[in-house]
């Protein structure tokens, strides 16, 4: 990927795909099919940038889901990977989300370089402040409602936190936490250039990206 290409504008639906969600679902030999299944799904979807998560996980495990994410994929599909920048490369992924526990954006894009992606997780007017000074490409900021998807989940900071951010950078904003087809369109009128998506996807992954990419064209 070319620096050029590194600064091409986000899409409006960033979906997540949450391997502990889905490891609940279906027998651990399952679970790296359940994933890609799960991914091409949402590409069929027209999903165009897919995030692979996956918290409770250890390197190896996500290094052969990465790996497998990008074969079936292909290269038309944008693979981040969450917290690891290293696993990114390894994997062959187009970028890296890091958050505020993880590797520094300044150490994500020292291990990833120029040509991939670097977005950061925020959850103040604080922390904004800094990631707009950071060699970051995005600043996803929530959780904006209450969300059930993440263990020990930050306080929802609400929409008008999205309408501040707004004008402290001037960086893509992606909105996560607790973002559904019912509120998606709010979100981005609020001043996000982005939805992430983890739990309103889990149902039916195809339909819910069609839908999700009809609402906020």
């Amino acid at each position: 990927m070319s620096e050029i290409q590194r600064k091409l504008k986000l899409p409006r639906f960033y979906p997540i795909i949450d391997a502990g969600l889905l490891a609940a679902t279906v027998p651990p030999e399952r679970l790296t099919a359940a994933i890609c299944d799960f991914a091409a799904e949402l590409a069929a979807g027209g999903a165009t940038l897919i995030q692979y998560r996956a918290k409770n996980l250890g390197p190896r495990e996500m290094l052969s889901h990465g790996r497998e994410l990008r074969r079936v994929l292909g290269p038309d599909i944008t693979l981040f990977m969450n917290d690891r920048a290293d696993l990114c490369l390894a994997a062959g992924f187009d970028g890296v989300h890091v958050g505020q526990a993880d590797l520094s954006p300044e150490g994500a894009r020292l291990v990833v370089g120029n040509a991939r992606w670097v977005g950061v997780s925020t959850h103040s007017p604080e922390q904004v402040k800094v990631a707009d000074q950071a060699p970051v490409d995005y600043i996803a900021l929530g959780p904006i409602f209450e969300t059930r998807t993440k263990e020990n989940p930050d306080p929802a900071v609400g929409l008008d936190r999205i309408r501040e951010a707004r004008v402290m950078t001037s960086k893509p904003l992606v909105a996560i936490g607790g973002i559904t087809r019912a509120n998606a369109h709010e979100v981005l009128s609020a001043g996000a250039n982005t939805v992430a998506v983890i739990g309103d996807l889990l149902l039916n992954p195809r339909c819910s990206a069609e839908e999700f990419i009809r609402i906020l064209v």
